[in-house]
This record gives structure tokens, C-alpha cells and sequence, in this order.
């Protein structure tokens, strides 16, 4: 299916680092970069241009174009997304989507992976000491810094700092002209190595699902549509929230497959029953 073929990958933060290795390891594909594609354009993580759709069909639009600019039928395009976990509230988290497109073929398939591995933050600064404290905990210079005025605010954005000389120069700058300083995480991939790891895991997700194909008819991308709860309690029997079954369904010729303890278990603990466990 990708013989002969080039890979777009839709990106202007050089997430091509872990993404092209991967896939040429896998299939052989050799890939390419649009050199005048701004993926910010979409969007930008400090609000100068305000994402307007949500994250999936902005991933979908960054493909779309990309393979517009190059005239080209196949591309993969990631989106990050940060703020508190889903299920343990006090923790950052990390929640990046990768998708391929091959319109050759007329498939896409979608991938997430959720990590609280970030170093994710912002507040108010006090004083340059409290910065550099800011800066430590947020694995600077390694990691890059952004400073301006507050959290909100669209101009004088100093991005992209990895220096403690550029450092100083930003904070006195904005402290001498606004008299209030905000420093945030640059999550951009390029200047955050901590979430270039989990882009990098979730494209091989990507791949794990593009290799799962179809019993029928062989397409790539045979994946969980849905998932059926009910594993029955250990101790009691009693139907448990837990995972039962996962549902399958082809892109393409919509052959449908359900998948029995997909966890490798028959039944759950006592612990996770509401009877046993009220």
C-alpha cells in the first residue's frame, strides 16, 4: 500500500526528529516536510492566532493542507493539548493525537496517548528569584521558557528562551515596561524534549493501528470502534464497569469484529465491584 510512496508530515516544530524514523523503520517510507507549511496558522499554544475548531479536525486540516502544498495523497500531523488529567485532577497532562491520511486509499486512522510526563506550567512571577525557581522546576534551559506581560496577553511574547541571558533580558524588559511579568512552558516540540517523548509514543500507537488489518478485506487501520463493560466480579459475579469486549470495525469495507477479555482476564477483583465494594 505505501510502496513507492512519500509521507507528508504536516509539522514546522521538527516533530519529523521522531516521526520519520519510525515510519521508515516500519514500512520503509521515505518522508518530507512542506518547507513553507506554518502549521501555526491553525493556531498558536500563546493565543495569538486563537484555534478556532477542535483538535481533531484541526490534526485533519494540518494533513489536508499539507498534502494541498505538495501535491501529495499520503501525510501524518499531530496535536497537543495540556491541561489537568482526566482522572487524577492535580496533574498535568499531556494529551496528544496523531492521525494519517491516505486519500489514495481513502483511510484515516486516529491516535491518542494521554501522559502526566510534562512539564506543563505558568503563573505570575514576583520577583527574578522566584523566576529562576520557576525555570528550575521547568527544566530549563534544556526545556525553552516564555515570558510576557500576564496570561493573556498578545504582544511583547518572548518565546523560545533557553539561555539564562536571554532570560534576564526578557524579565527586566517586560518588568521595566509593564511592571508585571508571566512565565509559561514553551510547549512547542521543538523546545520541549519531555513532550517530543510522548509524540514519539503516540506515533507508535499510529503505526501499531496502521499494522492491525482488516480479516476480510486486508485494509490497515482495523480498530476498537467501541468497547462493551460487564467483566463479571471474581467473588460475586456481579457485572463490574470494567472492560468485557472491544468492538473492531474496517474503514473500508466495514466488516465488524468483537474481541472477548481483551485484557487477558475472565474476571475482575473484588476491589473494582460495586456490591462486593460499595
Amino acid at each position: 500500500m505505501f510502496d513507492k510512496r512519500t509521507l507528508i508530515i504536516a509539522t514546522k516544530h521538527h516533530k519529523e526528529k521522531v516521526i520519520s524514523p519510525l515510519f521508515k523503520k516500519a514500512f520503509g517510507l521515505n518522508s518530507k516536510v512542506p518547507v513553507h507549511f506554518d502549521t501555526d496558522s491553525l493556531g498558536t499554544f500563546t493565543g495569538e492566532i486563537e484555534r478556532v475548531h477542535d483538535p481533531v479536525t484541526t490534526l485533519r486540516n494540518k494533513c489536508l493542507q499539507a498534502m494541498e502544498l505538495e501535491d501529495a495523497d499520503l501525510a501524518v500531523a499531530s496535536e497537543g493539548s495540556f491541561g489537568p488529567h482526566p482522572q487524577f485532577y492535580f496533574a498535568p497532562a499531556d494529551n496528544e493525537l496523531a492521525i494519517l491520511i491516505d486519500k489514495k486509499n481513502e483511510i484515516e486512522i486516529i491516535a491518542s496517548e494521554t501522559s502526566v510526563n510534562t512539564n506543563f506550567g505558568g503563573r505570575e512571577i514576583d520577583s527574578y528569584e522566584d523566576l529562576l525557581n520557576f525555570a528550575d522546576n521547568s527544566k530549563f534551559p534544556s526545556h525553552a521558557i516564555i515570558l510576557r506581560k500576564d496570561a493573556e496577553f498578545k504582544q511583547d511574547i518572548f518565546k523560545g528562551i533557553t539561555s539564562a541571558n536571554e532570560l534576564s533580558k526578557a524579565y527586566y524588559f517586560l518588568f521595566k515596561k509593564y511592571g508585571t511579568v508571566f512565565a509559561e512552558t514553551d510547549m512547542r516540540a521543538m523546545y520541549n524534549p519531555t513532550r517530543m517523548l510522548v509524540i514519539e509514543k503516540v506515533f507508535q500507537k499510529l503505526i501499531s493501528k496502521i499494522n492491525s488489518c482488516c480479516p476480510k478485506c486486508s485494509t490497515i487501520g482495523f480498530d476498537i470502534v467501541d468497547i462493551k463493560i460487564g467483566l463479571p466480579c471474581s467473588n460475586c459475579g456481579f457485572k463490574t464497569k470494567s472492560i468485557i469486549a472491544h468492538h473492531y470495525q474496517c474503514k473500508k469495507c466495514n466488516y465488524q469484529e468483537e474481541k472477548m477479555y481483551p485484557n487477558g482476564i475472565f474476571s475482575e477483583d473484588p476491589m473494582y465491584c460495586d456490591i462486593c465494594n460499595p
